[in-house]
């Protein structure tokens, strides 16, 4: 081998994906490629012209531009370009031109394609740039969620027995009793006509009309147990099982435009999987104090590692992880209220930031409020609900979920507050968006019931998102807010570390990777009026919406799905290793195709950054 050629193949022994292959096809790779100088300001590649080889830079920079001389990205030492011609029709789409003396490595197509085929790491280093790749990513993952996140991916129409042996409300309940026995089931839905009206267990037989002595020839809508809590049959089976595993019930309907269509039962759905998960909330709602709470709490960072070992994408691992606290919440009221008796007025305890968009991760302190009932008289009720709120926000603390450092919390005065002081915050922080207003209806606009009064929540949303979706200025401020988190990508792709501290040399893929897409789906949302809190379900109703176009709306939900595995892979990876899970990452910790990756990520969320601030007139940070 000449010394030229021996210098190449050293160089690729120590670029990836080169460096991936057999020695001796790397030995043999120099003999095909042609070294090709180019002078400071030479063009590479033109628009339109022919391109049939994979250029890789050994020594010096190339700028790529787009055909109009836009700056789109600049490769340095390693890094390859030519690779959409080569997967599409041969033609360049774009200029790419020597920044300074630079040494090109030309790797011809018939090569190149030969290395797809025959090494997987080498094809899917080269899957297509950009939103493209994030697809691909995507896809992948999409296909790992089947199996691990079952119960999330399946809908309980999925899983329910269909056509289910029913009986009308005025038969005798002898006749009940013989059909459950004859064709061995456990339950039997009870119909008026067409409409579901009951149902009734084999329990019930035993409890009612055994133990109590109830005549066999009585109706059997005298024993059952009537309205029964139903599901739609698109519902998630995992919120099925939840739902079940909450209620203590074993048998759910499932209804079609208020119409029976099956039946689960908890034996349907603890084969699947996600078993883990459910049986922790089952063992929360076992525990009557703080340490036994805390004890099975304690078991989240090992569920989350599972989940994210087995594949499951972000948006599950989010709601998995977040229906743990949601339990330990729901649980601690009930002892609060078991302790310091009936409220005195109707309540609603309301979730807010990552918990109410089922969001949440590894690290996750407390947001929460309550909202009261108006005939609630702060001297008369007051001290009751400042109990409850302290005895929950203590429990929560002590499983893990620590005091919300700017205590915003239900403990605190303001959090807790009738609807119409809540009603009145809301068109106050609107009609005069000050900063502090403004970042306080970045969180409150993320609430999500937990425990209570509903429709009080529903009477809220009612006036601040109407509100504020009609008030330009209040939205364009809105906006500029949600630019001060902005992904931490230089201007020539690079990424921009932080400079000291603890963190040094690392970026933080919470404030300026997940919160800029947050902040701008929640942006789209109070401007489409949509719902939704959790961010996935955010950017897609916005997407059918019309507000975010087709094509923006894929690709930021492909860019959150991807910034938010890798969070969570980095937290699993600390939590393995015995250290407390944070969002800090240092881009040495990715692998090459994960830093190109989340390069293209931190793109797509600035160019949607810089759509928002465009459409808003407002200059983008």
């Amino acid at each position: 081998m000449e010394a030229g050629q021996t210098e190449i193949r050293n160089f690729l022994s120590s670029c990836h994906p080169f460096s991936a292959l057999p020695d001796d096809v790397v030995e043999a790779l120099p003999a095909a490629i042609e070294a090709r100088q180019a002078e400071r300001g030479a063009t590479i590649l033109q628009p339109g012209q022919e391109s049939r080889h994979l250029f890789l830079v050994r020594s010096g920079a190339v700028e790529i531009r787009s055909p109009e001389g836009q700056l789109w990205a600049r490769m340095s030492e390693g890094e390859a370009f030519g690779v959409r011609a080569l997967l599409g029709d041969g033609t360049a789409r774009y200029q790419a031109v020597a920044l300074e003396p630079s040494e090109i490595l030309l790797l011809p197509q018939a090569d190149f394609a030969r290395l797809k085929e025959g090494f997987p790491t080498f094809d899917q280093f080269f899957v297509p740039s950009g939103s493209d790749r994030m697809r691909s990513f995507s896809g992948e993952r999409k296909g790992a969620d089947e199996e691990p996140a079952g119960l999330l991916t399946l809908r309980t129409a999925d899983l329910m027995t269909r056509a289910p042996v029913t009986i009308q409300q005025d038969q005798p309940v002898q006749v009940a009793a013989r059909l459950m026995r004859d064709r061995r089931i456990s339950c039997l839905p009870v119909l008026d006509g067409e409409a579901l009206v009951g149902i009734l267990t084999s329990g019930d037989l035993r409890d009612r009309v055994v133990a109590e002595g109830y005549a066999v020839d009585g109706p059997v809508r005298a024993i059952m147990t009537p309205q029964p809590f139903a599901l739609g049959e698109e519902t998630p089976a995992y919120d099925a099982l939840l739902a079940m595993t909450q209620r203590n019930i074993s048998h759910l309907p499932v209804v079609a435009r208020e119409s029976l269509v099956g039946v689960i039962t908890s034996t349907d759905l603890v084969r699947k999987q996600a078993q883990s998960a459910i049986f922790l909330v089952r063992d929360i709602y076992k525990h009557d104090s703080f340490e036994g709470l805390a004890a099975s709490v304690a078991q989240v960072p090992q569920l989350l590692v599972n989940l994210v070992e087995a594949g499951s994408s972000a948006h599950n691992i989010g709601h998995i992880i977040t229906s743990i606290c949601d339990a330990a919440t729901k649980r601690l009221l009930q002892l609060a209220e078991a302790r310091f008796g009936p409220p005195p007025v109707p309540y609603l305890w309301l979730a807010s930031g990552s918990q109410a968009r089922r969001e949440q991760t590894g690290v996750s302190d407390q947001d929460n409020c309550l909202v009261l009932d108006d005939r609630y008289d702060a001297a008369e009720h007051g001290p009751y609900f400042e109990t409850l709120a302290k005895f929950v926000s203590d429990g929560l603390n002590a499983c893990g979920y620590i005091y919300c450092p700017g205590e915003m919390m239900a403990t605190t005065d303001q959090w807790r507050q009738p609807l119409a002081t809540w009603q009145r915050y809301f068109v106050s922080w609107i009609e005069e968006p000050a900063p502090m207003a403004q970042m306080l209806t970045s969180v409150l606009f993320d609430l999500r019931a937990i425990w209570g009064e509903t429709g009080l929540l529903e009477a809220l949303q009612d006036v601040a998102i109407e509100k504020a979706r009609s008030n330009s200025i209040f939205l364009a401020h809105l906006v500029s807010n949600a630019l001060t988190h902005t992904p931490p990508l230089g201007f020539f792709r690079n990424f921009v570390l932080i400079r000291g501290g603890d963190h040094k040399h690392r970026f933080d893929l919470k404030h300026s990777g997940v919160v800029p897409i947050i902040d701008i789906a929640r942006v789209y949302a109070l401007e489409a009026g949509v719902r939704a809190v959790n961010t996935h379900d955010r950017l897609v109703a916005e997407r059918e919406a019309g507000v975010l176009s087709e094509s923006g709306g894929r690709d930021l939900l492909e860019a959150f799905e991807f910034i938010s595995i890798l969070r969570l892979k980095h937290q699993a990876r600390q939590i393995r290793a015995g250290q407390a899970p944070d969002n800090f990452v240092a881009p040495d910790d990715l692998s090459h195709f994960e830093r190109n990756h989340l390069k293209d990520a931190f793109q797509i969320v600035k160019t949607i950054q810089s759509s928002l601030a465009n459409r808003h007139q407002i200059g983008a940070r």
